[in-house]
C-alpha cells in the first residue's frame, strides 16, 4: 500500500477492498470490471471421472503426490504447481499444461497467486488448511480466489469438492457464484519507521501498534523471530552496537527461510552470515563455494531435489544482494545456474513420475486430430508414433493395460491397422505349416509354436470337436476362418492318428446287434470302459462277440474293458481333454505323468477321471489298468475263499509295501486281516552220501509240554506240499517224515530272540470269513511279554526242556520209472544206473 508508481498506482483487487482502499487512499478511483464467464457449483465428482482441463487442488505435499499419482495411472498424467517450487520449475509445469501434454493440473493455494491458466474446472480434495500455526477452515474469499480460476475470458467454469472433501454449504456456493462477500474490516500493518538506534530499538519500532481503525499489528513474521534469537546471543548484541550495524543485522535477519527448517536452525546461519559481514563486509567466496558445490547435484529423487532447491535460493539471495559477495556477477551467475539445473532436475523428476510420456504425446496427436504411425517389429510389439502400445500375440492384439480409456480405442484402431498386413502374411504362413508345429494343451487350448491360436469346443461327438480360432474381429472374418480351418485339420489329424483302433472300430460294419452297440459304448467311453458299469452287456456277448471285438483290440478285463493301445501317454492326454470338452468341465484335470504305475487319488477330482487316465482307483492310491487286470490274474490263482497272502511278486508288480498293497486291496473289494509271527528260519543239516538233504525247522507248532514226537498224521498235515505228480516221468513225491530230537547246536538255532513280522491275509467280500487252520497248527499270538524278548516269555512252549528244538526231516524220495526193453539205449541206460 506504500508503494507508488512515477506518474499512477494501480491497486488490483475485489469489490470487499474499496472501503479500506477509499478510507487509507481518499484520492483512488475505482474502476469496476464484470466478470465475462459464469462460474457454477457441480458438487461432488470422483477423480476417475474427472473432465479434461481441471484442476485439483490441495493443501499439503503428500495430498498433492498422492493425487498425481492416481491421474497418472488413470489420465496418464499431471503437471504439478506448488509454492515451495522454483519459478523456473512452476513455469516448465505450468507449460506443459498449457501445451496440452496433460490434461490435469495438481496444485496448492499457489495456483490463486498470479497464475492464469486454461482451467474448466476447479475441484477441492480439501477445504481446510494448516496456516502456520494452526489447521482452519477455508473462508469464501480464499475459496472464491482459487475457485475462480476456472473459466476464461468467455469461457464459463465450474468448480466441485472431490476426494474426502465435504460438499461446500448453500451460503458459500452461492456467494461464490455470486460473487458476494463481507467486505475487508481490517488490514495487517506494520511500523514502516524503523528505529536502529539498537537491537532494541528496533524491536521496540517493529512491534508498535496502530492507531488506525482500518489496520491491526501483523502477528510476528520470521524475520522479527530471527532478530529475537540473534539479539540473545552476546557476541551478535555487542556487534551491532551502532546504527549501521544494526540495519546490516536488520538486513542479514530478512534473509527468507526458503529451507523450511526450524528456527534455530535458520538463526544459525543467519548469525554466521552476520559475522562475515561485520568483519570483512562480504561472504568468504570459500565458504560460499563450499555451501554451493555442496549443493550443485542433480540427482535424487523430487524431495531430495526440492531440499537443494530450497538451499540455493538462500546464496541465491545472499548473491543478489549488493555488497555482500566480492565478485558479485559471477556469484549471482553461479547460484542461478544451479538453481536452474536443479530446477530442471526437478521437473523432470516430477513429469517422470506424474506424467506418463506415452499417453502425453499421443494424446497431444489425438487433439490435432492427425493420423498415427503405427509399427510392428520381430518380436511383436506394436509401437504407434514410437510409443510402446501393445503386443501382437498370435492374431489377436493385447493392448497395454496401461492405456488409459480415452485413448485405448483410438490406439486399438491404429494399432490394427498396422497389424493387418502382418495378420495375413501370417495366417498364409500358418496354414502352410506342417502338423509338427501344432500342438494342444491339457486346457483344450490350441498352439502354433509358442502362440496362442485357437481352443477346443465341445462338438457332436466326442471324437469330432469344434475349433474356436483366437482372431480380432477386426482382423476379417475370411481371415478367421482360414486360421479356423487349418486348426479344425491339426486336431481331426491328430485324433485319427492317436484314435485308430478306436476309429476302426467305429468303421466297421461287420459289427451288428449286441457287438455293434457295445462298440458304440466304447467310442463313447473313448476306448475305456468299467466292467461293472457294463456287467450286463458283457454278459450277453458270446465268444464270437467277443472274438469280432478282440480283432479290435478290445481286452476285456476283470475290473475294465480297454484298448491297451490306447493307454499310452498321448492317447491319454488328449483323451483326458475330450472327456472334460464332453463334460463341459470348467477347468481341466491334467493327465498323469508317464510311466506311474499308481498314483495318489483326490476327492476333488472329477467322478471318472482315473478311468479315463488310465488308472483304477482303489484306496488312497490308483492302480494302473493294464497292472490291475495283471494283478488280477495272479489273485485268480489264490484260494479267496478261505484267504491268502500276498507274494514278492504282487508288490513287485504293483511298485507298493506291504501296508500300501493292503490298502489297495480294501480298495478292490477285499478284506485284509493282519496278525503277527515268529520268523522262520531254515537250518541247513549235514549231507550224507550224495543226496542233499534240506531240514526245515519248524517252531511254534508243537504242544505247550510236549517233548516227544507226535504221530506222523499230524506232521503229514502240516508239512504236506502242493502234491502234483508227473504224468510224464511217472515220478510221483514221496514225503518221508522223520523227527529229529537233540540236534546238534551247531545245525540248529534256538528261537530265543526271535523278530516277529507282520502279515496280511486277504479275503474275498466285505467282512472277514473264518479261514479253516490245519488241527496240528496254532495261530501266534504275541503277548505284551513276547514282543522284544524273543523265547524267554511264558509264550514260549515249543521246546523241550533241554532247549532243544525238534526237527522234522521231509526228505522227497524220487520213484524211478522201470527201463522200456525196446529202448536202443536200454543197455548203457542200464549200466549208468548200477554205478
Amino acid at each position: 500500500m506504500r508503494a507508488r508508481g512515477l506518474h499512477e498506482t494501480l491497486f488490483m483487487g475485489a469489490d470487499t477492498m474499496r472501503k479500506a482502499i477509499a478510507a487509507l487512499v481518499p484520492r483512488a478511483e475505482f474502476i469496476h470490471r464484470e466478470r465475462f464467464s459464469e462460474l457454477s457449483y457441480t458438487g461432488q465428482k470422483k477423480i476417475s471421472r474427472m473432465p479434461a482441463r481441471s484442476a485439483l487442488v490441495s493443501f499439503s505435499v503428500d495430498n498433492v503426490y498422492g493425487i498425481a499419482e492416481l491421474l497418472r495411472r488413470q489420465k496418464g498424467g499431471a503437471a504439478v504447481v506448488m509454492g515451495a517450487l522454483s519459478p523456473r520449475t512452476r513455469n516448465a509445469q505450468v507449460e506443459m499444461y498449457q501445451n496440452g501434454d496433460v490434461d490435469f493440473l495438481v496444485a496448492t493455494d499457489a495456483i490463486g497467486m498470479g497464475l492464469n491458466l486454461d482451467v474448466s474446472h476447479v475441484a477441492f480434495s480439501a477445504t481446510s488448511k494448516f496456516d502456520g500455526n494452526r489447521m482452519r477452515r477455508l473462508m469464501p474469499t480464499e475459496l472464491a480466489q482459487i475457485a475462480g480460476r476456472a473459466g476464461r475470458h468467455m469461457n464459463n467454469g465450474t468448480f466441485g469438492v472431490t476426494g474426502e472433501a465435504a460438499s461446500l454449504h448453500e451460503e458459500v456456493v452461492q456467494a461464490i457464484t455470486n460473487n458476494q462477500f463481507q467486505p475487508i474490516k481490517k488490514l495487517y500493518w506494520r511500523n514502516s519507521k524503523l528505529q536502529f538506534g539498537s537491537p532494541k530499538s528496533l524491536i521496540f519500532s517493529l512491534e508498535l501498534q496502530t492507531e488506525n481503525e482500518w489496520l491491526t499489528r501483523v502477528r510476528e513474521s520470521d524475520d522479527l523471530g530471527a532478530l529475537k534469537a540473534l539479539v540473545e546471543d552476546a557476541e551478535i548484541n555487542a556487534r551491532a552496537s551502532d546504527g549501521a550495524s544494526v540495519n546490516l543485522l536488520w538486513d542479514v535477519c530478512r534473509i527468507p527461510d526458503f529451507r523450511g527448517v526450524s528456527g534455530r536452525e535458520h538463526a544459525d546461519l543467519l548469525s554466521t552470515i552476520y559475522k562475515y559481514l561485520h568483519e570483512t563486509l562480504e561472504v568468504p567466496q570459500e565458504w560460499l563455494a563450499e555451501q554451493i558445490n555442496r549443493i550443485d547435484n542433480t540427482n535424487g529423487d523430487i524431495d531430495t531435489l526440492s531440499k537443494r532447491l530450497a538451499y540455493i535460493r538462500t546464496w541465491t539471495y545472499v548473491a543478489q544482494r549488493k555488497g555482500w559477495v566480492k565478485d558479485q556477477n559471477y556469484w549471482r551467475e553461479a547460484t542461478r545456474a544451479v538453481e536452474d539445473r536443479l530446477s530442471d532436475a526437478l521437473h523432470l523428476a516430477l513429469t517422470q513420475r506424474f506424467v506418463d510420456r506415452r499417453t502425453s504425446i499421443l494424446m497431444r496427436r489425438l487433439k490435432q486430430k492427425e493420423s498415427l504411425v503405427a509399427e510392428v517389429n520381430k518380436e511383436g510389439e506394436v509401437t504407434v508414433e514410437g510409443q510402446f502400445v501393445g503386443r501382437r500375440e498370435g492374431f489377436r492384439f493385447q493392448q497395454d493395460s496401461s492405456t488409459s480409456i480415452e485413448e485405448a480405442k483410438t490406439l486399438r484402431t491404429a494399432s490394427l491397422q498396422a497389424l493387418a498386413p502382418e495378420f495375413q502374411l501370417r495366417a498364409d504362413r500358418m496354414y502352410n505349416s506342417p502338423d509338427t508345429e501344432f500342438d494342444f494343451t491339457e486346457q483344450g487350448g490350441l498352439m502354433w509354436g509358442t502362440s496362442a491360436v485357437g481352443k477346443l469346443m465341445k462338438g457332436s461327438e466326442a471324437l469330432r470337436p469344434q475349433v474356436l480360432a483366437f482372431v480380432d474381429e477386426e482382423a476379417g472374418a475370411e481371415l478367421c476362418e482360414k486360421v479356423a480351418r487349418r486348426l479344425q485339420h491339426f486336431i481331426d489329424r491328430k485324433i485319427s492318428t492317436l484314435f485308430e483302433p478306436l476309429l476302426k472300430l467305429q468303421g466297421d460294419e461287420s459289427l451288428t446287434g449286441i457287438t455293434r452297440g457295445f462298440s458304440f459304448q466304447m467310442i463313447e467311453g473313448l476306448g475305456i470302459l468299467d466292467r461293472a458299469a457294463t456287467v450286463e452287456d458283457v454278459k450277453a456277448l458270446d465268444q464270437d462277440a467277443r472274438s469280432a471285438l478282440r480283432k479290435h483290440g478290445v481286452r476285456f478285463g476283470q475290473f475294465s474293458i480297454f484298448i491297451p493301445l490306447l493307454l499310452k501317454p498321448a492317447p491319454t492326454r488328449l483323451r483326458l481333454v475330450l472327456w472334460s470338452l464332453a463334460l463341459g468341465l470348467k477347468e481341466f484335470p491334467e493327465a498323469p505323468p508317464p510311466g506311474l504305475v499308481t498314483i495318489p487319488t483326490d476327492d476333488k477330482l472329477p467322478t471318472g477321471f482315473y478311468l479315463k487316465s488310465g488308472y483304477r482307483a482303489a484306496g488312497v492310491r490308483a492302480l494302473r489298468v493294464d497292472m490291475a487286470e495283471r494283478l488280477a490274474d495272479m489273485l485268480r490263482t489264490q484260494n479267496t475263499r478261505d484267504g491268502f497272502e500276498a507274494n514278492s511278486d504282487m508288490l513287485s508288480i504293483t511298485g507298493m509295501t506291504l501296508e500300501q498293497f493292503c490298502n489297495l486291496m480294501n480298495g478292490l473289494g477285499y478284506h485284509s486281516e493282519k496278525g503277527e509271527r515268529l520268523k522262520i528260519k531254515t537250518v541247513p543239516m549235514n549231507e550224507t552220501n550224495d543226496r542233499v538233504e534240506r531240514e526245515v525247522a519248524v517252531e511254534g507248532v508243537l504242544a505247550e509240554e510236549s517233548t516227544k514226537v507226535p504221530n506222523s498224521d499230524k506232521y503229514n498235515t502240516l508239512m504236506a506240499p502242493t502234491n502234483k505228480i508227473d504224468k510224464k516221468s511217472n515220478m510221483t513225491p514221496d514225503l518221508h517224515l522223520e523227527p529229529v530230537l537233540d540236534a546238534s547246536d551247531d545245525a540248529i538255532q534256538s528261537n530265543e530272540g526271535a523278530a516277529t513280522e507282520v502279515f496280511y491275509t486277504f479275503t474275498w467280500g466285505t467282512r472277514a470269513r473264518e479261514r479253516r487252520v490245519d488241527p496240528g497248527v496254532k495261530k501266534y499270538k504275541p503277548s505284551n511279554k513276547d514282543q522284544g524278548k524273543g523265547a524267554k516269555g511264558k509264550g514260549n512252549k515249543n521246546h523241550s526242556k533241554n532247549n532243544k528244538t525238534e526237527v522234522v526231516k521231509a526228505t522227497l524220495t524220487k520213484k524211478e520209472k522201470p527201463i522200456d526193453p525196446d529202448n536202443p539205449f536200454a543197455a548203457a541206460l542200464k549200466g549208468f544206473n548200477q554205478n
